[in-house]
């Protein structure tokens, strides 16, 4: 007898080996038709999978977790047989399921139009209608490679080639389809019936640009049509909030070909980036933080013995001068190093806490850079806090309540917390390693912090707690940052005079809150879809004349706004109220002030609120307090009521 154990602890006896197929339809017959997969003994597997022996079984269906990424692998296969069928001469290589949906990569003849889409996807679901079975096999290594390579899938018997020895080769059929697969996979092809087509774009073969550029073409798939609306509506608002479109639309930046990953900032966007680092500059002062400027460009030596040559070299822009070698700076940390070693330090002076807004260069492959949110040359809120081993603790959990502040002050309220341990390249042992892990995750648990650990992700030379943000979207950005380091203060000879009159290493937190200013902006103009709070606001505030009569009323209030640190623009064009309001309002200014010659006389403005609201006739002071205590706030929306 084969006792299977079910999720709910009940047990069902069989006499012979069954498949997870039939435990499903010994249970139910509505069961055994929504069944996709098992997962047996903790391991996911086919509904075809037999069960020779005791073991634990969940079945699942659409509505499990596990279920999304299992149709999104199917519909790629799906899609690689729809692309067969049409386009015979095509090679299939690699389709895997990504957390937006799925691809497959193809190499082909031409290149792809949004006509194939429309007719693969339409293949697709005729294939679904058929309802094809989905059969696993398994194949020896060369037999497989013979296989693949007299089918002319020259790419496949390549991807066979390079799995070790000894692994097992599994191959998934359905209809006239063949596939190189580890799986599992729904059970048939009718299982698959919400999908969508998105794009195509290049992608070198393996990620080398030595090799041939492929064709990928990217799809998407859910469980439910609910779904699937939902995931194109926020594709749909994602397309609106774009920031690189508004980086033009708004006059905020742009980016070109001579600077790649470089950023050409404009008045209105620069506006913005003065705000954040002022901003910014307040909190370093409120929170003990001194802030410094060390140069870009530092020369080699200092980089090896930093470990960033050996480490990170790939990633640095160098250059030479009279016989010797220079980096530009990918970091911070080694330059704040020469800054705390410029002079004998004390235990009394610890912790020292010092930053910058310092510009990093990080040569980026040209195919990863997007916008402002990655770029090659971009300045870090970034901060260093030397410290003892025991004051580890309490400077990391002092950080995150700022770090919970600042955020909030954005209008970011959703944080996920990150631990990233100690990755295979490193430096420095691993008790030292221990230690530093060891006091991130004790710094959440002592104020009662989730948190999650993603093994392996941490920098080279320490582990670090990373916070992630999600946008109105509900997209995830990784932005502040705190890193424990006992290596590199060490490695360039940082000391201080300990209590006993020796010489001890300090301990060199690496942090940063908003991560990269580039992106930041990035993030808030795609937040705010360009309608930025008034405290944020490239211009706060225009003002307009009806006439020309009131020019002078319309560069006084101006003028006084100004005056009163508003930033503010004036049109005095001689074209239509109507005119100018609605092209201003196009701009996303907050509020635009309207002069005629009732409100000249009365020292009055008519105000409207972006969004179209009318707030009526105000005293022109009343409506600068209003608006001064809008700014002081950090108001994340501008005024409602008149």
């Amino acid at each position: 007898m084969i006792a299977i154990t079910l999720p709910d602890g009940s047990k069902r006896e069989f006499e012979a080996p069954v498949t997870v197929a039939d435990v499903a339809a010994s249970i139910g017959a509505g069961l055994a038709k929504a069944a996709l997969a098992g997962r047996v003994d903790g391991k996911l597997v086919d509904t075809s999978f037999l069960i020779e022996k005791d073991a634990s079984l969940a079945i699942i269906t659409a509505k499990d977790a596990e279920a999304l990424e299992l149709i999104r692998h199917s519909t790629a296969h799906l899609m690689a047989q729809a692309v067969k069928q049409l386009y015979p001469e095509a090679q299939v290589t690699i389709g895997p399921a990504i957390d937006s949906g799925f691809y497959y990569d193809f190499s082909y003849k031409r290149p792809f139009t949004p006509e194939d889409l429309e007719a693969i996807e339409s293949r697709m679901h005729e294939i679904v209608k058929q309802d094809l079975k989905v059969e696993r096999s398994e194949m020896k290594r060369e037999d497989a490679v013979e296989f693949f390579r007299g089918m002319g899938e020259a790419y496949k018997a390549e991807l066979v080639e390079a799995i070790p020895e000894g692994e097992v080769i599994s191959l998934y059929r359905q209809g006239d389809f063949i596939d190189l697969c580890r799986g599992p996979h729904v059970p048939s092809t009718g299982k698959l019936k919400v999908f969508k087509l998105m794009k195509v774009a290049g992608a070198y073969w393996r990620g080398d640009s030595n090799n041939e550029m492929l064709q990928r073409i990217y799809g998407t798939a859910f469980a439910s049509k609910e779904d699937l609306a939902a995931y194109l509506h926020m594709l749909e608002e994602a397309e609106k909030r774009d920031h690189r479109r508004l980086g033009r639309e708004l006059d905020l930046f742009h980016l070109q070909d001579e600077a790649p990953g470089l950023i050409f900032w404009h008045a209105k966007g620069w506006a913005i980036w003065q705000v954040v680092e002022q901003y910014m500059r307040k909190i370093y002062r409120d929170n003990g933080y001194e802030e410094v400027k060390a140069p870009q460009l530092l020369d080699r030596s200092l980089w090896e013995r930093s470990g960033h040559w050996a480490k990170y070299r790939e990633n640095m822009f160098t250059t030479e001068s009279e016989n010797r070698y220079y980096a530009l700076k990918p970091m911070n940390c080694p330059g704040h190093i020469q800054i705390f070693n410029s002079q004998l330090r004390s235990y009394r002076d610890l912790p020292l806490r010092i930053g910058e807004f310092g510009q990093c260069h990080r040569n980026e492959p040209s195919g990863s850079l997007h916008g402002l949110m990655r770029v090659r040359g971009f300045t870090q809120d970034d901060g260093h806090i030397f410290c003892t081993e025991d004051q580890i603790l309490k400077e990391c959990e002092n950080y995150t309540r700022l770090v919970q502040q600042v955020y909030a002050d954005f209008g970011f309220k959703e944080i996920a917390y990150k631990v990233a341990t100690r990755p295979e390249m490193r430096i420095g042992e691993d008790d030292a390693w221990d230690k530093a892990e060891h006091a991130l995750m004790k710094s959440f648990d002592d104020l009662g912090i989730e948190y999650e650990i993603l093994e392996g992700e941490g920098a080279f030379y320490g582990p670090k707690i990373e916070y992630h943000l999600k946008d109105c979207l509900g997209r995830s950005w990784q932005c502040g940052t705190i890193q424990v380091d006992f290596q590199m203060p060490a490695r360039l000879g940082a000391e201080y005079v300990a209590e006993d009159n020796t010489r001890k290493v300090p301990v060199m937190l690496h942090r940063a809150m908003l991560g990269s200013l580039e992106r930041w902006i990035g993030m808030l103009i795609e937040e705010f879809a360009g309608a930025f709070p008034l405290w944020l606001a490239p211009v706060q505030v225009a003002v307009c004349s009806i006439t020309d009569a009131q020019v002078d009323a319309v560069k006084d209030v101006a003028k006084k706004l100004h005056e009163a640190g508003i930033r503010v623009h004036s049109d005095l064009r001689g074209e239509k109220i109507n005119y100018k309001i609605r092209e201003l309002s196009l701009q996303k200014i907050p509020y635009i002030l309207v002069i005629g010659e009732k409100e000249k006389q009365n020292g009055t403005v008519s105000v409207r609120a972006r969004g179209g609201r009318d707030l009526g006739v105000m005293k022109f002071e009343d409506f600068l307090a209003m608006a001064q205590a809008e700014v002081a706030s950090r108001a994340l929306e501008v005024h409602q009521e008149a």
